[in-house]
């Protein structure tokens, strides 16, 4: 088992998210912003081109014990510490001296948050994607497919399954929009030990106002407005459009929770899980785990979102609050996104299963149509009444209410449409209006 595996997460354990957050991932993003910030300056002139290259050099993951680094950092409170004095090792006397050259500690882990941030959104995004085209696939499918509306448990009036696809996929797509927006703003840090870049300028830097954006440059990150040492913006945003998205998806897992029931079997995943005691189970696994990464998100996000308020130019602990809550969050909602492509292109939907449940409540899920037909012609007290009073009827003789209303002389020459199929409403137009959306 590696450190991107975990016996107790399934939910993320083997998803692209899980081995681009691992040790040996921040590890390598450690070590890629160390050697970016000696290319940034090689590129300013402020340290030797040759410099720059042995630095990079001698940042290979491979090169470095990480179990040692994560004992060592006990000692100053972080990783960087003791990954500085070995990188500076590794590369040397005559180029070592430039290795970490005018940063802190927490330029660095910030940095490489964000390149870790950056390499596990790319495949997050990818997930979304899968998900949004198959959904997109089933509410086109089943535009047009009836099936019990459902409110506070129980049947409301018809909707259609295309339209409950469609309004997943809506939810996919805003968290998409979320997520991207927020992996085109992922900036480096860089600002000294105080955030005045003051260090840069007393190793002969002329303007080192103009260092981070070229650091940004060298690490495919956004330039920083100012040092965010204490401004943490970029972790309340990623801890928002994670928790979103965690939620977004769970949303979808809900729904199949409940659609799967084996009472109800409207859907079914497409390879369900089995049970260590009953050979004839097939759970919905792949909604339980994203359902179980919706109900775990937001405390996570609580935390980050905690840690917006710090004290000084470096805080004691809100900023160390951050590092595992934001490592967890990323690797839920990169699970759930992997879980829920997964769920959406094996559903299996049971039009039957549907059409046969519209008719549990032996037709009174046309009640309001009914009520809306019928007050024109009985008057809207009296309409009621009938209404209310066929309704005891349909359960206690065991018929239908479109029976027991043709046999009311009043109304004799009244047409009345009670196929709950008929009564979708807009659904196959606000279906379409959704798929519009790109």
């Amino acid at each position: 088992m590696t450190s991107a595996d975990s016996l107790l997460d399934p939910g993320w354990t083997g998803s692209p998210a899980a081995s681009a957050t691992d040790d040996t991932a921040y590890l390598r993003a450690l070590l890629d912003a160390e050697a970016g910030l000696t290319r940034a300056q090689a590129a300013l002139g402020l340290v030797p081109a040759e410099a720059a290259a042995a630095v990079t050099e001698a940042a290979d993951p491979e090169r470095f014990d990480v179990r040692s680094l994560a004992e060592r950092a006990r000692g100053g409170g972080n990783p960087v510490i003791p990954l500085v004095a070995d990188l500076t090792g590794a590369v040397g006397a005559d180029y070592g001296p430039y290795v970490h050259r005018g940063a802190t500690s927490q330029d660095i882990l910030d940095t490489a948050t964000m390149l870790v941030a950056a390499r596990t959104l790319d495949p997050l995004l990818a997930d979304l994607a899968r998900t949004e085209r198959a959904l997109a696939g089933l509410a086109a499918g089943h535009r047009d497919t009836a099936m019990p509306g459902r409110t506070l448990t129980q049947h409301a009036v018809p909707t259609t399954f295309g339209l409950k696809a469609a309004g997943w996929r809506s939810l996919v797509l805003d968290a998409r929009d979320r997520v991207t927006a927020v992996r085109g703003s992922l900036p480096a840090q860089l600002g000294g030990a105080a955030g005045t870049l003051a260090a840069f300028t007393a190793y002969g830097a002329a303007d080192a106002a103009a260092l981070p954006a070229a650091y940004a440059r060298e690490l495919g990150l956004q330039a920083p407005l100012l040092p965010w040492h204490t401004l943490r913006t970029p972790i309340a945003d990623l801890a928002g459009c994670l928790a979103f998205t965690a939620g977004a998806l769970g949303k979808v897992a809900a729904d199949v929770l409940v659609l799967s029931r084996t009472e109800i079997g409207e859907v079914a995943e497409g390879s369900g899980g089995g049970s260590s005691a009953m050979p004839h189970k097939a759970n919905p696994v792949r909604a339980t785990l994203i359902a179980a990464a919706a109900r775990r998100a937001p405390q996570l996000a609580a935390t980050l979102y905690g840690s917006l308020a710090a004290e000084d130019e470096r805080p004691a602990g809100a900023w160390h609050a951050e590092w595992e809550p934001l490592r967890e969050l990323l690797r839920l909602a990169g699970g759930a996104a992997r879980d829920a492509a997964e769920l959406a292109e094996g559903l299996r939907v049971r039009p039957d299963v549907m059409r046969e449940h519209l008719g549990l409540t032996h037709g009174l899920i046309v009640s309001e149509r009914l009520s809306a037909e019928l007050a024109p012609v009985l008057g809207r007290a009296r309409a009621k009444a009938l209404l209310t009073e066929l309704a005891g009827r349909t359960y206690a003789e065991g018929r239908v209410l479109g029976e027991l209303l043709a046999a009311e002389h009043e109304l004799k020459d009244t047409p009345l449409d009670t196929d709950p199929a008929h009564y979708t409403g807009s659904a196959g137009a606000l279906t379409d209006r959704a798929l519009e959306r790109h």
